[in-house]
């Protein structure tokens, strides 16, 4: 008899005939029923829940993806300011102040912590109690190898009754010494300053010295401040984001071009916030026993440099707001070398011509700054950067400070008046730079730079050093050197900045100038049309490479870090990029190159020579009572005859030149300080 098996679970349902009540039929008509088997049927209902399951997983991942999509489109495109709300959050947070501390911490303006203190545990030892140093100093070593043996051994000898033999240990370490059972080592509960952000704004928060005292920075600015109240946080007015991005430009810059050294600075223009502070090359500041003096060297409040052409920011300023040059008609001659005794100036890739007010700045005319200067004088000229705060220490809340170097007031002469007017000659930090062209950006008042961050909307004091107007006419002629000038590397698309480069010989220690030895720095502001920040860049002794082609001057090193700082911070701060060609903010911050005809050509296609001075004047208006005044003479500008002048749009009113005193006469004088090249005797 055949042997019957069960059928397979996954063979098709049995069909087998039944009565003619039955069901169904088959295909030749019979009666017939489908038989499922178990198996099946719990396959079934398997695949069933497995359906349901799938359903419900669809849904909740179609929820979850909706409400990242929702959440996405909300914070992008409905309310791109959520950001700006977090960080207001961020800065209303407190450090942690560890309990038994007795110095408070000190943090960047969004709460970040830069410096704190934390309980430690040293070990000390009374060597009269030790009668086998140099057998204990080896047990020591062997717990704590980084102790050097030899020299252990010679501090637990000798007759004194205490000696540290570290500051610091951990809680491992303190057990190991513990099981050695040593007589006569100790532990003592202290402190040490740990500083998280390593090289970030080191030359800023300065060090503390091994008992805890400030030694430099805002740690001895402030040491009573942190010792009398160490639960309140010192909040400094630095955003440690802005901190790394300029060091991390002005490093690439200086290994890029081969320099010695770098600076950066980064001010809020209107309050006079020091937002970033960077001198290199710097240290770790846990590690200040390992840096070397030019590490600890603080460029950018000890660092005295020439300040080179952008001081010619200064001196077109003194000049509108004096009424001796008018930016629409004035002309100076560009065209021939100054001869002052043995002294000769000349412009690096002059155009030799007759220039405008804009072409000075734009091109960076050495000649066109010492004509400019003539129709103020040297009194006056001085007393212009007195109140712009160029001839005074800065009063920035650090002990390492510098005075600048310039000519004293009954030594300030006719050849110091044409080399300052160009920036040689005087020598100043870049602070200084920083601070005065936020002044002359920012509607004409200038405020001492600070590292304590103010709350939002605060208002600082100041002084008045030039007018509106001027500061609106300087704001366009800093926009036309970036657009068409000698800072084009600078130019960072969609937000307006505006600013002067600068290029500067070093001095050596006996005095003149040192060859193929320079300063390349560039200073600014943005956006133009309604400054925020003002900043600073410079590199140290920059070297030509294949990139710069064969160039070492501040358009080809300085400027592109700029357009690196500005790329990166610009965003950190919430500022949006405008359009690059929108009309009313072009037409806002523009200039022409050329505001009024060049002079008449003489017969023969040649220029025709110009007088030495030009026709007289309207009386100016009266000036206001902030601004500076000297009795000084007045020397007009140089207009070339047969100029038309061309009315300027949408350009504030200048004021008018004094009448004309008498013309400035060149004489021979004795050895004066020589200007690096453009001042050669």
């Amino acid at each position: 008899m055949a042997q019957i098996h069960p059928p397979c679970p996954d063979s098709l349902p049995l069909r087998r005939p039944v009565g003619q009540d039955g069901a169904g039929t088959d295909l030749a008509g019979a009666a017939t029923v489908v038989r499922v088997t178990q198996p099946d049927l719990k396959r079934r209902r398997e695949l069933e829940r497995s359906r349901g399951r799938l359903v419900l997983a669809s849904l909740g991942f179609g929820a979850l993806f909706l409400a990242v999509g929702m959440k996405a489109t909300w914070s992008t495109v409905v309310a791109p300011a959520e950001p700006v709300r977090l960080n207001a959050a961020l800065r209303a947070m407190s450090p942690p102040v560890a309990q038994g501390v007795r110095r408070a911490p000190v943090t960047d303006r969004n709460g970040e912590i830069l410096a704190i203190s934390l309980p430690v545990t040293a070990l000390v030892a009374n060597p009269r109690v030790i009668h086998n140093p140099v057998e204990v100093a080896q047990r020591l070593h062997a717990v704590m190898p980084h102790l050097e043996r030899d020299r252990l051994a010679e501090r637990l000898s000798g007759d004194r009754g205490f000696v540290y033999i570290t500051r610091s240990m951990t809680p491992r370490e303190q057990q190991s010494v513990i099981n050695l059972g040593i007589a006569g080592l100790d532990f003592e509960e202290a402190e040490r300053r740990f500083y998280p952000q390593g090289r970030a704004a080191v030359h800023v928060l300065g060090n503390v010295d091994v008992d805890g005292n400030g030694i430099s920075g805002v740690e001895r600015t402030f040491d009573e401040r942190l010792r009398s109240d160490p639960t309140t946080p010192l909040k400094l007015s630095i955003d440690v984001r802005v901190q790394l991005a300029m060091r991390d430009a002005v490093n690439q810059a200086i290994k890029d071009f081969n320099g010695i050294g770098g600076a950066g600075v980064v001010l809020d223009i209107n309050t006079g916030e020091v937002i970033s502070m960077v001198s290199l090359p710097d240290y770790d500041a846990s590690n200040i026993g390992e840096a070397e003096p030019d590490q600890r060297f603080n460029r950018v409040t000890v660092g005295l440099y020439e300040p080179g052409s952008t001081f010619k920011l200064l001196t077109a300023a003194a000049a509108l707001e004096y009424g001796t040059s008018n930016v629409n008609t004035s002309m100076f001659d560009a065209s021939k070398p100054i001869r002052y005794g043995r002294f000769t100036i000349t412009d690096y890739k002059g155009k030799n011509r007759w220039i405008s007010f804009p072409e000075m700045l734009a091109y960076s005319s050495n000649l066109g700054a010492a004509r400019m200067a003539e129709g103020f004088g040297p009194q006056r000229q001085r007393e212009f950067l007195k109140n712009a705060g160029m001839l005074a220490r800065q009063s920035v809340e650090l002990p390492e400070r510098a005075t600048p170097i310039a000519p004293p007031a009954n030594h300030w002469r006719d050849i110091n008046m044409y080399t300052i007017s160009f920036g040689h000659g005087i020598s100043v930090t870049p602070l200084h730079v920083a601070t005065g062209i936020s002044a002359v950006a920012n509607g004409g008042i200038l405020r001492q730079p600070t590292l304590m961050a103010l709350p939002p909307g605060a208002e600082r004091p100041g002084t008045r050093v030039i007018s509106e107007a001027t500061s609106a006419t300087m704001r366009r002629l800093m926009r036309l050197v970036v657009t068409d000038g000698s800072a084009k590397n600078a130019e960072v698309p969609g937000y307006f900045l505006g600013g002067k480069t600068g290029t500067a010989q070093k001095t050596g220690p006996n005095g003149g100038y040192l060859m193929n030895k320079r300063i390349s720095a560039f200073v600014g502001a943005f956006p133009i049309q309604a400054p925020r920040y003002a900043l600073y860049v410079m590199v140290d002794e920059p070297k030509p490479n294949a990139k710069s082609y064969g160039y070492a001057t501040a358009g080809w090193v300085a400027a592109p870090a700029a357009n690196t700082v500005i790329s990166r911070i610009a965003p950190i701060l919430g500022l949006v990029p405008e359009d690059p060609t929108n009309p009313a903010i072009v037409q806002a911050t523009s200039i022409p190159l050329q505001p009024r005809a060049v002079a008449r050509t003489a017969p023969g296609g040649s220029q025709a020579a110009a007088p030495a001075a030009a026709r007289p004047m309207q009386p100016a208006a009266p000036r206001p009572a902030t601004t500076p005044v000297d009795a000084g003479r007045v020397h007009p500008p140089v207009t070339p005859p047969g100029a038309r002048s061309l009315p300027m749009p949408n350009l504030p009113a200048e004021p008018r030149a004094m009448p004309p005193q008498h013309p400035l006469r060149l004489t021979s004088i004795q050895r004066e300080q020589s200007a690096g090249g453009t001042v050669a005797p």
